[in-house]
């Protein structure tokens, strides 16, 4: 389990009101924010550890898109071949200097390639894993097709797309029971109705959620060959979509 500083940022009584933004003081708590917030987060990473381990072979890339402060990319190093290159991309320079201070001792860390961009700028070739790791979340709805179709251009045959999100569950009881079961996870985790609450609106200002039918739709449309959902945990899904 990854350490940090404990979050307390929606605490805060001198906090306003704006969007979630993954500034420097997002970085420093981070890992301890995503651990208490996200149910099945530690697992979830080590398992994209072991696909990596299936899918990745000699003469290809992986790429970890959005890799926030590495806990995908770390994993993804110490269980791939030593000459594969693992490209980290995240948009903040927080998370980047984060990521590169955390993984200076990881073993592998020379083929390690921190990336501070826009991810759909990067090109991607030659990649037998891609990870997003709630990462389309937070982009336009209006570009995600086109983002999908990009990734899976730059996959080799047999290569694969990791892709986990937070998922829309819509109005009806089903959704009403998860979201309030997500509160009481966060309750039991330490965080306060205030911070629940602030949080929860500053997200909502950049984080879009779609619905599985949604996800699978895109990934067809993209050109995926199939998919495996393979990990949920209330609102929260990882598939693996292949070529």
């Amino acid at each position: 389990m990854e350490t940090s500083d404990r979050d307390e940022l929606f605490e805060r009584p001198d906090l306003r009101h704006r969007p979630f933004t993954f500034d420097a003081e997002v970085a420093r708590v981070f890992p301890d924010m995503i651990q208490r917030s996200v149910p099945g987060y530690v697992e979830l990473v080590r398992l994209t550890g072991l696909i990596a381990s299936r899918v990745v072979r000699p003469g290809t890339r992986c790429y970890d898109l959005g890799c926030s402060l590495g806990a995908v990319s770390r994993e993804i190093l110490l269980r791939t071949p030593p000459t594969v290159p693992v490209i980290a991309v995240d948009t903040s320079a927080a998370m980047i200097a984060g990521l590169r201070a955390r993984l200076a001792d990881t073993p592998g860390r020379e083929r390690l390639e921190p990336l501070q961009a826009d991810l759909a700028t990067i090109e991607i070739t030659q990649a037998s894993l891609i990870v997003l790791n709630f990462t389309l979340q937070f982009i336009p709805l209006a570009r995600r097709d086109e983002l999908l179709q990009q990734l899976r251009a730059g996959l080799v045959p047999k290569g694969a797309l990791v892709l986990a999100e937070k998922i829309e569950l819509g109005e009806g009881a089903e959704g009403r029971f998860v979201r309030a079961l997500h509160d009481d996870f966060k309750r039991a985790n330490g965080y306060s109705d205030l911070a629940i609450a602030r949080k929860r609106a500053a997200l909502e200002q950049v984080l879009v959620p779609e619905t599985v039918e949604q996800h699978e739709r895109r990934l067809a449309a993209a050109g995926f060959s199939g998919w495996t959902r393979w990990f949920q945990c209330l609102d929260f899904v990882a598939w693996v979509a292949w070529t």
